[in-house]
């Protein structure tokens, strides 16, 4: 069956570096959710801390903001500040620094992409997310084309202003739709009905977004081959420009080892586990990989471009955030178990809201980036994520890349699996995963590991 983690791929990206890079994106993580639903890993904060007297969302978002600003400062000294109106020109490199130490490579390019995830963005009042974004714009620099995408759900008291979000400078959502069967989105925990989809899709387009996207599951428990169909033809039937198909992948972040003091991950609750045991037993592959097999067909001949394993775009609606990710770029980010990347280093923060809210805005003092951890990316290491992430994309690798000697091996039982093809893209050699590829990838990764 496919991979479902998008865990963070465009040919010709670095290896390791030894000068950390400004970031071409940005990620901030807002983990607030009405419920929380029983198969979702991400760091979630649901019920009394999302709503009502005791709800602990002012603090999160000043404290966001505050991460912010320490971020930035530390990328002024890094790469100099944003240039304010576009990449720098040639001639502007080398001017000194604002504080006065030199800058080697002059005013930084703007942010290419801006990514309010959670949790449920959508939950942040519109005054909120304009002062994040008016913070971003001030301290980041916002390409003139930038997309700035904002997650949300699709029920009618989660789905948020949505014109509100349009005028502080979103013109991308996608909707956790997850499924158009009102059985299968109840056996899920989800709180919202097929319709309300429909309903979303439509206010989205009413309020000016220009970009909308649904995220599907497919491999639920008890889910039939029939019935998935159906979730896509209902989901197409309301004209999306991006679909997201995930199998439902059911792990463990305790027994990972996730789950400490500087884990990016938050426990899982007894509940939680019962119902991940139970649904396990529900599932099956030989039925993913035909579910699978039908959403790549049947997208294909409507014209939709699948261009990595999970996701599927109308022509120009491709995910600019995530193929940030997949390109290896480097990415800032913040929030409660968000993780960045500088090329050389990749750093995560930890999933506990007390201690980075208690870090940013201490009760004395101006404060500390929160707790988290980090680790350096090693030259072999990168080699494999150069390779693995690309593969991922439509447009596969370079065909030189099978003859380097750390991957060759693995390069050569995919293709002699029938899991890779060479093909010719611009005149390029290059080889990329056939369908079958796609659906055994994991198993060609862990040799390129």
């Amino acid at each position: 069956m496919p991979p479902c983690g998008v865990r963070p791929a465009r040919a010709g990206y670095p290896l390791a570096v030894s000068t950390p890079q400004p970031p071409v994106a940005l990620y901030l993580h807002l983990p607030f959710c009405v419920a929380h639903c029983p198969y979702c890993d991400f760091v979630v904060y649901a019920g009394s801390e999302a709503r009502g007297p005791r709800a602990r969302t002012g603090r999160l978002y000043e404290a966001v903001g505050r991460e912010l600003e320490m971020r930035a400062d530390a990328l002024d000294e890094l790469s100099g500040r944003p240039h304010p109106g576009g990449p720098p020109r040639p001639a502007e490199r080398g001017r000194p620094h604002p504080g006065g130490r030199p800058n080697v490579r002059g005013p930084r390019r703007p942010l290419d992409s801006v990514y309010f995830g959670g949790g449920t963005p959508s939950l942040v009042p519109g005054e909120w997310l304009e002062r994040l974004m008016s913070i971003v714009r001030r301290r980041y620099g916002l390409a003139p084309d930038a997309e700035v995408t904002l997650e949300a759900n699709p029920g009618p008291d989660e789905r948020g202003d949505l014109a509100a979000f349009a005028a502080a400078g979103v013109n991308r959502v996608s909707f956790g739709a997850q499924s158009m069967d009102r059985a299968e989105l109840r056996r899920l925990g989800r709180r919202h009905s097929p319709g309300d989809v429909a309903t979303a899709v439509a206010e989205a387009r009413a309020a000016g977004i220009g970009s909308v996207n649904l995220d599907l599951l497919y491999d639920v428990p008890g889910q039939t081959v029939g019935a998935w169909e159906a979730t896509l033809r209902a989901a197409l039937e309301l004209r999306p420009d991006h679909l997201s198909l995930y199998a439902l992948t059911l792990d463990d972040p305790d027994a990972e080892g996730l789950t400490g003091e500087t884990g990016d991950h938050l426990p899982t609750s007894a509940g939680a586990k019962r119902w991940r045991d139970a649904a396990r037993r529900e599932q099956d592959e030989d039925r993913a990989a035909d579910q699978y097999c039908l959403a790549s067909e049947s997208l294909a001949a409507a014209g939709w471009r699948g261009y990595e394993i999970s996701n599927w775009a109308r022509p120009g609606h491709e995910s600019r955030h995530n193929l940030a990710y997949w390109e290896r770029r480097p990415y800032e980010a913040v929030g409660p178990g968000a993780h960045a990347f500088d090329g050389a280093v990749r750093r995560w923060n930890a999933a506990a809201l007390e201690p980075y809210i208690g870090a940013l805005l201490p009760a004395a003092g101006p404060g500390s980036v929160p707790p988290g951890d980090r680790e350096t990316i090693s030259t072999e290491t990168a080699a494999a994520e150069r390779s693995i992430l690309a593969l991922r994309l439509d447009r596969g690798v370079p065909a030189s890349w099978a003859d380097e000697p750390a991957a060759s091996e693995a390069f050569a039982w995919g293709r002699s699996c029938g899991l890779i093809e060479a093909v010719e893209l611009g005149g390029e050699a290059r080889l990329r995963l056939t369908l079958r590829g796609r659906l055994l990838s994991n198993e060609l990764f862990e040799r390129l590991l």
